[in-house]
């Protein structure tokens, strides 16, 4: 039985003018040191196979070094839910660049070469998954579309499970039957591996990223970075990013923590007490 917990019409008139601005085809931009425009920033991973960030944005993807320099790696497509699963190995979904003849959906894309180039491999023309996560061999995906929970286990094949209007979603590392979900209501909770939810309760989060069992990590809606150590049950609070509203959260480990904010891209290498800037954005980015 499917659980639908709120339509997606129904969210709040905050939430949506705090987070749900990816899409709009007027994104700010901004430049890097190397004149590069950067704009809304939908999701952010590291490549095992170079060390280098890895920025899904409005306008493509753009790969950060250690020294700072950064480039576009492929065209400039929309990239929204956006997750790096392996060496070279990215999966996303978002909308073609301007004058493709791709799907304007583009379901489940996936790079085998960093970001390069991009191939449809399901649900082209039919969905857009704004939160993509990889756990357990298999893909969460958060279908934006048509507010619906997606899971494959060979990325071809799709299994719908609850209905929720979400922005985010996150898996157990230990547990493929424990997910989250952030909701206008707070964190709301799946034990049977997202075919039911529970009410959202408790800390209202943007964006969740789990990658050990005691360090679950979720950014709120002014910046604010807390850790949870019982799954989503209580939360503490360790630092705030700069920057102001979140476009996206990954935690690569307990204690390195990428963020995306309306002003840039940090970094902390310590749970989320200090940050970095890795790559700067323009006041107001992300409008």
């Amino acid at each position: 039985m499917k659980t639908r917990i709120r339509p997606i019409a129904a969210l709040t008139a905050v939430l949506l003018a705090a987070v749900l601005t990816a899409c709009s085809a007027d994104s700010g931009t901004g430049k890097t040191g190397d004149d590069l425009a950067v704009s809304h920033v939908h999701g952010l991973g590291v490549d095992p196979a170079d060390g280098r960030l890895y920025v899904a944005t409005h306008q493509g993807v753009i790969a950060v070094s250690a020294n700072g320099s950064s480039e576009r790696v492929g065209d400039t497509a929309d990239y929204m839910g956006f997750t790096v699963i392996g060496p070279k190995t990215f999966l996303g979904s978002g909308h073609p660049a301007e004058g493709s003849s791709d799907h304007a959906n583009r379901g489940l894309i996936q790079s085998t070469d960093s970001g390069k180039t991009w191939k449809t491999l399901s649900l082209g023309g039919t969905t857009d998954f704004h939160a993509l996560k990889y756990a357990h061999g298999t893909v969460y995906g958060y279908d934006s579309t048509n507010g619906v929970l997606r899971v494959s286990t060979n990325r071809t094949t799709w299994d719908s499970r609850a209905e929720l209007a979400a922005l985010d979603i996150a898996v157990s590392p230990n547990d493929p039957g424990l997910l989250l979900a952030t909701t206008e209501s707070g964190v709301a909770k799946s034990t049977d591996g997202g075919r039911k939810f529970g009410k959202g309760s408790g800390q209202v989060l943007a964006f969740l990223s789990w990658p050990t069992a005691d360090a679950l990590y979720g950014i709120d809606l002014a910046g604010g970075l807390h850790r949870s150590t019982d799954n989503g049950t209580t939360w503490k609070k360790t630092g705030t990013v700069p920057g102001g509203q979140p476009q996206a959260l990954t935690a690569l480990d307990a204690n390195r923590i990428l963020a995306a904010t309306q002003d840039g891209v940090y970094e902390s290498r310590d749970g989320g007490k200090t940050f970095t800037e890795r790559l700067p954005m323009s006041a107001g980015q992300g409008h």
